[in-house]
């Protein structure tokens, strides 16, 4: 059975490049993006790696950590990130899981339980790890995407996506299709008009089961 939405996340005990860490309490009261990749070196993880490192800044507004995955060793991540380092401009702060035995692949449902990565592997060998998992203070499962391996992912979505979440959760509505922060909100159909207007104020109905407001 794979992982699925709002289901709890294994509370692995891992290494990384920073050292060992419980997943459960390394994210503590924070939100949390995990971005898996299948080998260290490799052109497109290069570049989203550096893509992660950019948005430092934009993680730490929005209270959110963020945790590499790779299955090559903690050595090799401290080798890559130079190269990370460089094509970014910037400094790769955050940790990168040496997962070497494929114990979080597995466990995240990245790969089959059986699966085992023979010498001189490729990253053809370990394609499917190339997923992001969004993850609550509840240590629950909120959001995950799985890419090929010739796609770069969309990093500005996942920070959209975060924003969608943390907005569902703290204001207790949902988020229309290409939704930004200040765009309008949609109220849940369990709300009555009535509530509605003395909780939200002013809203549109687009529709008997779509109404929309401002936040």
């Amino acid at each position: 059975m794979g992982l699925r939405i709002n289901d709890t996340i294994p509370d692995l005990t891992v290494e990384t490049d920073h050292g060992t860490i419980s997943l459960h309490d390394w994210i503590g009261d924070s939100w949390a993006v995990l971005f898996s990749h299948p080998k260290d070196f490799t052109p497109v993880c290069t570049t989203e790696f550096g893509a992660v490192a950019q948005l430092a800044d934009e993680w730490e507004k929005r209270g959110t950590k963020v945790l590499g995955i790779s299955i090559d060793s903690a050595e090799e991540h401290k080798k890559w990130k130079t190269d990370i380092e460089s094509v970014a401009g910037t400094n790769a702060g955050f940790p990168i899981v040496a997962d070497e035995n494929l114990e979080m692949a597995k466990a995240f449902d990245m790969l089959p339980a059986e699966a085992y990565m023979p010498d001189g592997r490729t990253p053809a060998d370990s394609a499917t790890v190339r997923s992001v998992f969004i993850v609550g203070p509840d240590k629950q499962l909120k959001l995950s995407m799985t890419y090929p391996m010739t796609v770069g992912r969309n990093f500005a979505e996942v920070l959209r996506a975060l924003d969608g979440l943390q907005t569902s959760a703290g204001q207790g509505v949902a988020t229309p299709a290409n939704w930004n922060i200040g765009d309008d909100v949609i109220i849940p159909t369990s709300v009555s008009d009535e509530d509605a207007k003395a909780k939200y104020g002013d809203f549109t109905t687009v529709l008997p089961y779509l109404r929309t407001t401002k936040l």
